[in-house]
């Protein structure tokens, strides 16, 4: 059991949490963390106009699927595409995180490609205060982004890859090589042996500071680097 227990993560749409954050969550799990999952939007706005009056219903089915293994998602159900203005959406959240009380918050960077992702971002940043951290997870591809915290997520890749492929109704295999070849790069940008993949993470800033590292699982095994012509090891 670990010194602490993680207990919300707020994520956006189905998929979103799979892709983004699946690796850390599943070390967590593993661990002993007690793990809350939020999905903030329903889905629906992935079909054309009018042509799949199921589509919130399958993905809710998906994403239940998909996080089987972690805990059973709560679904906030909140007009997907639309966020930003979506009335009482704010409330609704607000409302999650103070029932959840938790210790640590993942949510999707600021930067983040998805209208609906930087909204949630700027909502949870708010809402969450001075009381607890907020953790950003990678963007897309790492568009970007420039990580503070490094997760060695080897040991729950295909497991990670197996969620996001549950989530039959978006194409899920190009999501899934997405992610293995984002974490891939991660983990070598860490100077991590082969093989090895890695999720990215930074902090929201703030004062004053919140030390979060003993609440992150651990970085990938780093690899000693020489420099020829240099004395030893850098």
């Amino acid at each position: 059991m670990s010194a602490f227990r993680l207990k919300s993560v707020i994520s956006l749409s189905s998929l979103c949490l799979e892709i983004f954050c699946y690796g850390l969550l599943a070390a967590c799990k593993d661990r002993g963390d007690e793990l809350h999952l939020a999905v903030a939007t329903d889905g629906a706005a992935g079909a054309v106009a009018g042509q799949d009056k199921t589509l919130a219903e399958r993905r809710a089915a998906e994403t239940k699927l998909a996080l089987s293994l972690l805990a059973a998602p709560v679904l906030l159900g909140l007009p997907d595409g639309v966020l930003s203005g979506t009335a009482g959406g704010r409330q609704v959240v607000y409302d999650h995180i103070t029932n959840v009380a938790p210790d640590l918050i993942l949510t999707h960077a600021p930067e983040d490609y998805h209208t609906d992702h930087r909204a949630l971002s700027s909502w949870v940043t708010e809402l969450a205060g001075f009381n607890c951290p907020v953790l950003y997870a990678d963007t897309l591809m790492g568009v970007g982004f420039v990580p503070d915290y490094y997760v060695d997520i080897t040991n729950w890749q295909a497991e990670k890859r197996a969620a996001i492929l549950a989530h039959t109704s978006q194409m899920p295999e190009r999501f899934a090589d997405g992610a293995a070849l984002l974490n891939r790069f991660r983990a070598a940008q860490c100077n991590a042996p082969e093989g090895h993949y890695a999720e990215a993470y930074r902090s929201a800033a703030r004062f004053p500071f919140s030390d979060i590292r003993a609440m992150i699982p651990p970085p990938p095994p780093y690899r000693p680097y020489y420099v020829s012509g240099a004395e030893g090891f850098l």
